[in-house]
């Protein structure tokens, strides 16, 4: 399989008198082998071993010929004509070409030099490398002390950017930044052995490699995380803390930055796939609010609470909602997932084959990060799918919010979404590199309220977690757009969301600077389920006795992450279908 992948990847001719179809089908082929090419580390987790010596070029002029290379492929598309393309193809396309345009006007703003957020930045991701790297052979481990070792340079032009960033005023807010010089200090490990960067070679031996050999590779790991991460990573802290720090934005919105409400109405056509307003989104979210407030106090005078307030104060505050270890609220959030999984049958025709497992949030950045996440696996390389727990400050993490925060992030949400689309029929580009962030997030949330069907709400308690969940998504519209649009101070967001929300404060502080740091991501999750949703009451309406749960389920995910406008279009075909 990977000698056929690569065959096709490296055909770079078109016969002169090709078909339109022929056209596509050479420039996909051609995109797919860019795409490896400038993306190594994902190249080596999908199984294409070229690049396995190779991590990826950050510097602005590669991100400049990055784009003039997309402006060709760009070209190369334009002239294609749709008629004589399948409707698959004429989808691929239409995707295609709105990848190409968005990376392109990327590229154009000043704020392509803000390299970090509250959430992540190169520092955690290169952290990070190994959780998507095969380490079955010898020539695994040589592959990633190759990749390793050249750290210091990505390192230095990334500080070189980000002071370019400071020069020009695109730096990020004060009030959103204090305390994240913890995620570059704290990967620096005293002892080698006990860094992120030497779990692989905690692994059992590969069975290629001689006791030597592999005693040889477990030194050379140790010398460079001694001699070259660590200093680099001291390197980085410091000029974090005595430049960045100093020169951080006293205003929190993006709009504030020079270009910044341009930047803000793309990032939000980029996230949301729409060309919804801020003040538009705005409305949405305030509309939202209030409709879950109403749900909210029904589920508290159910529990015997004289109002929402008192039955989220309680909540907050009642200590038997609360673990006394980190393995006990992993255990807990490992006994809801297997829950949800036996019900999995049950909300769809297809399952994916690929298994997930569960782990803690690295300690460097679990207090300054979000509550949970996933990190999607590889079928080529033999890894399954994971879900981040994060077990700091356990008096901010409730076991009613497990259930919502389990059905989200593994199953039936983004494992079962992204693990379903790495085994679809379509090209690598589609499979293995679109992820539009409405669809992902908006299934997400979705999936949440999947758990109402399978009866993963059974107490007053986790149906308000459910709410809370929701509510929280909902306060985004209206946070997202007050910060970046509307002037709000982040004390007024953090009231917002104290006011409607039933999260604990050391979560909505952590989510009010990921909405400063990572203007627009966050308003895809609400607008995406509200999308999902209406589809499936249109469904239901069309079809009446004849709608099935579980193959509008399997339509919805069966084509991979598509924007918006996409799915409402599948969906139409879909119900079509179902009627015939």
């Amino acid at each position: 399989m990977r000698t056929l992948l690569l065959s096709v990847l490296l055909l770079t001719t078109t016969p002169v008198s090709a078909a339109p179809a022929d056209d596509f089908k050479a420039l996909q082929s051609d995109y797919e082998a860019w795409m490896l090419r400038q993306n190594p580390v994902y190249a080596t987790s999908l199984g294409v071993r070229t690049y396995d010596d190779k991590i990826q070029d950050i510097s602005l002029a590669a991100a400049d010929a990055r784009t003039k290379e997309l402006v060709g492929f760009l070209r190369r598309l334009d002239a294609i004509s749709d008629t004589a393309l399948s409707p698959a193809d004429s989808v691929n396309k239409a995707i295609l070409r709105r990848g190409f345009a968005e990376a392109i006007e990327g590229n154009g703003y000043g704020q392509r030099m803000m390299l970090f957020t509250t959430y992540d930045g190169w520092h955690q991701s290169f952290a990070g490398m190994a959780d998507s790297l095969p380490f079955r052979t010898k020539a695994d481990y040589a592959s990633y002390l190759a990749r390793i070792a050249q750290y210091p340079a990505l390192n230095d032009e990334a500080l070189k950017i980000t002071q370019m960033a400071v020069d020009k005023g695109y730096v990020l807010p004060c009030v959103a930044i204090q305390g994240s010089e913890k995620g570059i200090i704290g990967v620096i490990a005293d002892d080698p052995v006990t860094s992120r960067f030497y779990a692989p070679f905690l692994k059992s031996r590969p069975v290629d490699a001689s006791a030597a050999e592999w005693a040889t590779m477990q030194d050379k790991a140790r010398t460079i995380i001694t001699r070259v991460l660590n200093p680099a990573y001291q390197k980085h802290y410091d000029f974090y803390t005595g430049t960045y720090l100093k020169k951080c934005a006293r205003t929190p919105g993006i709009s504030a930055q020079r270009g910044g409400a341009d930047y803000y109405a793309f990032r939000i056509r980029q996230e949301t796939t729409t060309d919804l307003t801020p003040a538009a989104i705005h409305d949405i979210g305030l509309k939202e609010v209030a409709r879950i407030r109403g749900e909210m106090e029904a589920v508290a005078k159910m529990a015997g609470f004289s109002s929402r307030a008192a039955f989220i104060q309680d909540l907050r505050t009642n200590p038997i909602y609360y673990a006394k270890t980190p393995e006990e609220l992993m255990e807990k959030s490992a006994r809801v997932a297997k829950t949800i999984d036996g019900k999995m049958p049950g909300l769809f025709g297809k399952v994916a084959r690929l298994p997930y497992g569960i782990r803690a949030i690295p300690a460097e950045t679990a207090e300054g990060t979000t509550t949970a996440y996933y990190g999607p696996g590889s079928p080529e390389s033999g890894l399954s799918g994971t879900y981040y727990v994060n077990t700091s400050k356990l008096d901010q993490r409730p076991f009613w919010e497990i259930p919502a925060l389990t059905a989200h992030e593994s199953v039936p949400g983004h494992h079962q979404q992204i693990a379903l689309q790495q085994e679809l029929d379509m090209p690598l580009w589609r499979r293995a590199g679109t992820f539009f962030t409405a669809f992902v997030e908006g299934w997400g949330l979705y999936s949440e309220r999947l758990g109402i069907e399978i009866g993963l709400y059974d107490t007053p308690e986790k149906d308000m977690g459910r709410l809370s969940y929701e509510m929280w998504r909902a306060c985004r519209l209206v946070v997202d757009t007050g910060i970046h649009s509307k002037g709000w101070s982040k004390e007024q967001a953090v009231q917002y969301m104290k006011d409607n929300t039933a999260m604990s404060d050391a979560n909505i502080d952590a989510e009010v600077n990921r909405y400063i740091t990572w203007p627009g991501q966050a308003l895809a999750y609400k607008l995406g389920e509200l999308k999902i949703r209406a589809l499936r009451e249109r469904a239901e309406t069309a079809l009446g006795p004849k709608f099935d749960l579980r193959r509008f389920h399997d339509a919805v995910l069966g084509q991979g992450a598509v924007p918006l406008d996409v799915l409402d279009a599948q969906i139409d075909a879909w119900i079509a279908g179902e009627k015939g």
